[in-house]
């Protein structure tokens, strides 16, 4: 199994490519993040905000993009064109964020790259995390960018191999067109093939390949009622 960013990710779907070059492993360019925003943002509101949403000297919004009320971006952060920051978005550090994406009520993103049309509209936590062209998260869902231990994160394949990071702080690599469901959990090094579902409510750790779906099944028991 390789980790390459052309395995997951479009590389055409985001105006940051320079982020991948150059890296063996996907998950890499988190690294990358903090330079390349301190060579290359270049500050700017060149979008419409509505009432007074708190946007830091350290931000480059593009044309198109809408900040509603409530939101705040601390930055160092790009935000593309044609982008819908919603009320209650809290857009921290080290973030970048693709054209015609939607970032929504009580999100929270911390040095993450966002490609081209993704989507986290509702509840979401997206920490030290990379999501591919089109992928979607439902509402609720936590991409956990941290072990309970504080340790070095590692990736785990489908056939048991464990993979050194050199990261204490990663979240999921989310291939373009991923569809998460409502309230999953994603735990520390957890990474999603292209075109994969996850069903809602999974709590998901390692590597599901492109193309498929993760059921998550649960069990009920129906008891009669009585006074």
């Amino acid at each position: 199994m390789t980790f390459t960013p052309a395995e997951y990710l479009d590389l055409t779907r985001t105006d940051h490519r320079p982020l991948f070059d150059n890296i063996a492993n996907v998950w890499d360019a988190l690294r990358q993040i903090p330079t390349y925003l301190q060579f290359r943002l270049k500050p700017g509101i060149h979008g419409r905000l509505i009432g007074k949403p708190f946007v830091s000297t350290a931000v480059y919004i593009g044309p198109g993009t809408v900040i509603e009320q409530g939101a705040m971006i601390k930055g160092p952060a790009w935000i593309g064109a044609n982008c819908e920051i919603r009320n209650g978005a809290y857009i921290r550090e080290n973030v970048i964020v693709g054209n015609g994406c939607v970032l929504g009520n009580s999100c929270e993103f911390k040095n993450s790259i966002l490609f081209d049309d993704v989507q986290v509209p509702h509840f979401n936590y997206v920490g030290d995390s990379i999501l591919g062209h089109h992928a979607h998260l439902g509402a609720g869902v936590i991409l956990s960018n941290v072990k309970l231990d504080h340790g070095e994160v590692t990736v785990t394949t489908p056939e048991g191999l464990v993979i050194s990071t050199g990261l204490r702080k990663f979240g999921a690599i989310l291939g373009d067109r991923a569809e998460i469901g409502c309230n999953s959990v994603l735990s520390p090094g957890s990474i999603i093939g292209r075109d994969t579902v996850l069903y809602p409510g999974s709590q998901w750790r390692g590597c599901a390949p492109a193309e498929s779906i993760v059921k998550a099944r649960q069990s009920f028991e129906i008891v009669s009622r009585r006074g």
